[in-house]
């Protein structure tokens, strides 16, 4: 009895010790987790400044077509020598202006003036040859006439005056030959305008045909431009262009002048030749680029910038009730607007529609936007939020 009572003791101790340690272990924890705070709802909408929206509006569309090539003067001449000769002097260069009929040079004379005085001495041979058969001619006439010789000795002398005319008119024609040989020693400007090219120096002798000396006229320039073929239906002579050289401010007015009517071997481009009026700063060679104006219609356009491509067909993002809807358009041609690439619309959107602009990222259809404040407000630019906007 007394052991049993001993045991009972003993179980009690232990349970409430271990009654004693549960507790202690309990209160020692700290809590699971602290309740979190409410969140605040942010305001997703995307902010768009005024440079980020475009309107759709119906304005002068110009239809223009891409030209580039080299200016060429329209009057330009190569100066050949003339005859065979050395160069005795030349008295330009390159960059010097000369007008038309100066002396530029000079080439050695002294064949030419042998030439022309043996020239001279064939023709006042010839011309006492024809005094004498001339003289015979009147005696034997006198002779037929009384009866001394035939009439045979007569055509003799008839062919002979008639040999000594002909002499002495080749001998006339030698000695004009050799009179324009000694002109031509002397080197005049053939047309006005500045030296181009100087490919000669004195002391050097010269062949028949040898360039010499180029002039080029600046007053008038023309623009050799290859065009495809396709292009030239809507093509005419007259069409405007605006063209811009590298160095030079402001656009150069041009027109269509000519149209080749063949097309250039191996590339099949048609050649178009615009007149471009001289100015003092240009130059032949010189590098011009620009655009004709093939025709010019009042239609809805939107700058080419904010038409988007990524999809199937071409579309826009379109500011509706502070949202963004995507609107599939129609396109027609393209043109030029104060210079700047535009399209005609020719579905899917009216006039006065505010569209994103190109450079406002990927956002997606039905997301919400809000246009910044006038001022006092320093907004996100659209394109650095676009990306988010798009999630």
């Amino acid at each position: 009895m007394k052991r049993a009572m001993k045991w009972t003791v003993v179980a009690i101790a232990v349970l409430l010790g271990a009654g004693l340690v549960m507790r202690g272990v309990q209160r020692g924890k700290a809590p699971a987790e602290a309740p979190t705070a409410p969140v605040a709802k942010t305001d997703m909408a995307l902010e768009l400044a005024a440079t980020d929206l475009v309107r759709a509006r119906v304005v002068n569309l110009a239809r223009t077509l891409d030209v580039s090539g080299g200016l060429k003067a329209v009057n330009s001449s190569m100066l050949k020598a003339k005859v065979a000769a050395e160069i005795k002097s030349l008295a330009v260069r390159e960059g010097d202006k000369v007008a038309r009929g100066q002396v530029l040079g000079q080439l050695d004379s002294t064949e030419l003036d042998w030439k022309l005085r043996q020239a001279e001495q064939t023709a006042s041979s010839a011309k006492a040859q024809l005094d004498i058969a001339q003289r015979a001619l009147e005696n034997n006439r006198a002779l037929v006439a009384q009866g001394f010789i035939s009439p045979t000795g007569l055509e003799t002398s008839v062919s002979n005056d008639a040999a000594a005319q002909a002499n002495l008119q080749a001998a006339l024609a030698a000695v004009e030959l050799a009179r324009k040989s000694r002109a031509d020693a002397v080197l005049l400007a053939p047309i006005a305008g500045l030296v181009s090219q100087r490919l000669v120096q004195p002391g050097e002798r010269v062949a028949i045909d040898a360039r010499m000396i180029e002039i080029v006229d600046l007053s008038q320039l023309e623009l050799e431009a290859a065009i495809a073929a396709e292009d030239i239906p809507s093509l005419a002579v007259g069409k405007p262009a605006l063209l811009s050289i590298d160095g030079i401010s402001g656009p150069i007015m041009a027109k269509v002048a000519r149209i080749n009517p063949s097309t250039q071997a191996g590339s099949r481009s048609i050649m178009v030749y615009l007149s471009v009026q001289g100015q003092a700063a240009l130059r032949q060679g010189m590098f011009a680029k620009g655009q004709i104006e093939l025709a010019r219609k009042s239609t809805l356009a939107l700058p080419l910038s904010a038409i988007r491509t990524d999809r199937a067909k071409p579309y826009v993002l379109q500011l509706e009730r502070e949202q963004v809807r995507l609107r599939e358009v129609t396109l027609g041609p393209q043109g030029e607007v104060d210079g700047q690439p535009w399209v005609e619309i020719n579905a899917g959107l009216q006039a006065g529609a505010e569209v994103l602009a190109g450079n406002v990222g990927a956002i997606r259809d039905g997301a919400p936007v809000r246009l910044a404040l006038a001022s006092g407000a320093r907004p996100v630019p659209a394109a650095a939020t676009a990306a988010s906007a798009a999630r």
